[in-house]
């Protein structure tokens, strides 16, 4: 429900805030940006907050929170105070993403179900994100531009109490001494390179879903439904991807799956820079699904491993090198469309992707560093 309802209002934001709030492009760069940028801390602040003591009450409050920022969205109309709704309370609402991840691997546990989890909670992101859009447009076709926020608020207030209501409670991990953040790290030069090269990933990422619509209509002057199609064939692949995953042995290495993902994505744009019709174009949506699933799903699951106990922390990490990867993303193909143009742009995203693929190979070549420490030694 919650993926449902983010692929209605994100398919259709940029629209929203340009035909109903009236933003216009630097107001509308702003509010995203300011969106980001609230997301990213307030998901560092709940991925502490969880580690210290486990609970389905923050993805829940980030839920509500984000309802309340959509509900709130349609009623107000002046840009400072939608700026500071976007940094709190719809900021808050990227915190629900990492933190369904963090509470089924804890509820679940470090074996493989625990391991599986996140492969199939992406699965099903997947798959939300191939109905969300269509739900969005019926929406909008029924009910106009308003009704698209206050479904999707309705939707997120929903999952919030079926997660309240139904999900059972995490075990505290720590009896003796509760409330305790667990202090497990990577080494501050693994975490770097590991984070920049998610960042740059979900960057080309990013910015070639905003280039491929341009670049088949205007481009290779395909017609305007082509686009749909591509997309619904990435989304399905995605999906099966993602369910693919949960099904691998875990002696299976992750840092090599998501390798393979990063090459795959490369592949795709390869592929789509060489293309000059639908069946090839289709190929490269088959290579650019695996990567999003493979990259998406056992990144997570990797940063769980590398950072366990610490699995707020870890899933937080992950899911804010992907915020802030969209939010560069959106900058460096605005300016990399007027200087290089399409095919220029697809060709900087092809590098990105390659980048991406040597930071991350370079930070996970050893082990993770772990300390523990006695929570009862700072007092001596």
């Amino acid at each position: 429900m919650l993926g449902v309802a983010d692929a209605m209002v994100g398919s259709y934001f940029v629209l929203y805030v340009t035909e109903v709030a009236g933003f216009g492009p630097l107001e509308t760069g702003v509010f995203v940006s300011i969106h980001g940028i609230g997301g990213i801390l307030t998901s560092w602040l709940a991925g502490r907050a969880f580690d210290r003591r486990p609970s389905r009450r923050f993805a829940a409050a980030a839920m509500f929170s984000g309802a309340a920022a959509l509900a709130l969205m349609t009623v107000v109309t002046s840009f400072p105070l939608l700026v500071l709704i976007a940094f709190t309370l719809l900021g808050a609402l990227v915190a629900a993403f990492p933190q369904l991840f963090a509470l089924a691997r804890v509820i679940l546990g470090d074996g493989p179900a625990g391991r599986r989890s996140a492969p199939l909670l992406r699965s099903a992101w997947s798959l939300a994100w191939a109905v969300g859009p269509l739900l969005g447009t019926a929406v909008l076709a029924s009910r106009g531009f308003q009704a698209i926020p206050r479904t999707a608020a309705v939707l997120i207030a929903v999952a919030a109490t079926w997660l309240l209501l139904m999900v059972p409670a995490p075990a505290d991990r720590s009896p003796q001494h509760p409330g305790t953040e667990p202090e497990v790290r990577l080494a501050p030069r693994a975490t770097f390179l590991l984070t920049t090269g998610v960042t740059l990933f979900f960057a080309a990422m990013f910015a070639g879903s905003m280039v491929l619509p341009l670049y088949v209509t205007r481009d290779l002057h395909l017609p305007t439904t082509t686009v749909g199609v591509l997309f619904s064939v990435c989304a399905v692949v995605e999906v099966l991807t993602a369910l693919a995953l949960a099904a691998i042995p875990a002696g299976v290495s992750q840092r090599l799956i998501i390798l393979t993902g990063m090459v795959c994505f490369t592949l795709f744009f390869a592929v789509t820079i060489l293309a000059r019709d639908v069946p090839l174009l289709i190929a490269g949506q088959i290579a650019r699904g695996t990567g999003i699933a493979v990259v998406g799903a056992a990144g997570i699951r990797w940063f769980q491993d590398a950072m366990a106990p610490a699995t707020g922390r870890a899933t937080t990490l992950f899911a804010n090198a992907t915020t802030a990867g969209m939010v560069l993303s959106g900058v460096m193909a605005g300016g990399a469309l007027a200087l290089l143009g399409y095919t220029g742009t697809l060709l900087l995203c092809t590098a990105l992707t390659i980048a991406a693929a040597a930071v991350f190979a370079a930070g996970s070549t050893r082990s993770p560093q772990k300390i523990e420490t006695n929570p009862l030694r700072r007092y001596e």
